[in-house]
């Protein structure tokens, strides 16, 4: 597990998986994705937990994948890292996930709630995939399921353009369920969550595979992006757009 992930099994059947990392803004680490595998894997498993929801901290969702990991997984296999493993296994979990999403959602903050099954925003939440301007390309399947949520055309303007969107635009392109109070985001999500728990857990899983459509598409679309994100990573492009970020970066107090 990890110190910036908080997992806890609450009152009616659902998992909160709690990022916690505020100095970052939640950048994601390879600590990070390990616990929130191991906690979906574990949900699957398990025969009390019927939902899992993801929620950050007050503001922030999530800043993306932490830049400084990004670096490091161009010197190793991409297909090993717990970046990889951990978007696989979101795409094939069984249980019933729910997005709680307040304040800024970057790249996987964004494309992580493409796999939920409900997603709650706050008045503040801000989305954006800054992947090509990364010297990347979109991750997470999100190449395949956005123009199947949004049409060709928008997809293209927020997956190639960066370009960001708010909360009401998040509800009005089918991304995301309703705009929530800040103060009220989290609980309201755990509700729905607990609501999805309730139901027959054999009913509940034909009725995702139905909704969701061809799996195995989807797994297709992700695989094929791991590839093409490895040799992005690689690329100059991306290694020195990688660099001006972290020269940007504000340099720890000595």
């Amino acid at each position: 597990m990890s110190d910036h992930v908080t997992i806890r099994d609450i009152a009616g059947g659902v998992r909160l998986i709690g990022l916690d990392r505020p100095e970052k803004k939640n950048a994601l680490t390879g600590n990070m994705y390990d616990a929130m595998f191991q906690a979906l894997e574990g949900a699957d498993a398990s025969d009390e937990i019927g939902a899992v929801v993801f929620a950050g901290l007050p503001g922030v969702f999530s800043a993306g994948n932490d830049l400084g990991d990004f670096v490091e997984a161009a010197r190793t296999d991409f297909r090993q890292t717990p970046a990889l493993r951990f978007i696989r296994r979101l795409a094939r979990t069984k249980t019933p996930m729910v997005a709680a999403v307040d304040g800024i959602a970057v790249g996987i903050g964004t494309t992580l709630t493409l796999h939920c099954d409900l997603v709650y925003v706050s008045d503040k939440a801000r989305f954006r995939m800054p992947f090509v301007e990364l010297g990347l390309v979109p991750e997470a399947a999100s190449s395949y399921l956005l123009p199947r949520r949004v049409g060709l055309l928008k997809a293209t303007e927020l997956l190639l353009l960066s370009e960001p969107f708010d909360a009401a635009t998040a509800v009005g392109l089918g991304l995301a369920n309703a705009v929530m109070p800040s103060d009220m985001l989290v609980e309201h999500a755990v509700a729905q969550a607990a609501r999805l728990a309730a139901l027959p857990r054999g009913a509940i899983e034909a009725s995702r595979r139905l909704i969701r459509g061809n799996q195995a598409e989807v797994e297709a679309a992700l695989e094929a992006e791991a590839e093409a994100f490895e040799a992005r990573l690689r690329s100059p492009e991306a290694q020195a757009a990688f660099k001006s970020f972290l020269d940007r970066a504000p340099k720890p107090a000595t």
